[in-house]
């Protein structure tokens, strides 16, 4: 008996000096560079999108090597991964009721088409490439979907300008946004 409460006390001693080892700093304020870490979101008017520049190129390839698992690419018709997500497809929803919601048909923003992929794909491994990759994968949707050239190229100046065909097929939940909280145009 005295063995065993010997031992339980060794491994709850053990225990708080592990824990203690591993401080979560609670309490403590959080400094810029931690915020800068943790905050990942993008506004729809492009304001926090991050440095790094993509084209529809590239991102086709990485689309093909990351994304092609899940998604069908342009032309193809896997029932399966149609009901993942169909991303190619239908340009326009204006005044169509019933149409499949594509990037080209539902999305109102460009930046919320980066902001998503980036913080949700691939699907094992979010934010695992880098901030130049997702440009690069959004240029390729966007350019897939009628919505940008070939050759053009996202960046965070380039990206918010785009005019996505959706942009006013959404209606404002809350109108009357204090201006304090109102999107920079």
């Amino acid at each position: 008996m005295y063995m065993r409460k010997t031992f339980i006390i060794a491994s709850l001693l053990m225990c708080t000096q592990i824990a203690n080892g591993q401080q979560s700093r609670f309490g403590e304020p959080a400094t810029q560079e931690d915020i800068d870490k943790s905050f990942w979101s993008v506004f729809p008017d492009g304001e926090f999108l991050p440095e790094g520049e993509g084209n529809v190129e590239t991102g086709r390839v990485i689309f093909e090597e990351q994304c092609n698992i899940c998604h069908n690419m342009p032309g193809e018709s896997d029932p399966v991964k149609d009901d993942i997500g169909k991303l190619f497809g239908v340009n326009d929803k204006s005044g169509k009721p019933n149409v499949e919601q594509t990037i080209g048909s539902y999305w109102p923003y460009s930046s919320t088409v980066f902001n998503y992929i980036r913080r949700a794909m691939p699907l094992l491994a979010p934010m695992s490439l880098t901030n130049s990759d997702y440009y690069s994968l959004t240029a390729y949707l966007l350019h897939e979907n009628g919505v940008i050239a070939e050759d053009a190229v996202m960046n965070k100046e380039t990206l918010p300008k785009v005019e996505m065909p959706n942009k006013d097929g959404f209606i404002m939940a809350y109108p009357e946004v204090p201006e304090e909280y109102q999107a920079k145009r």
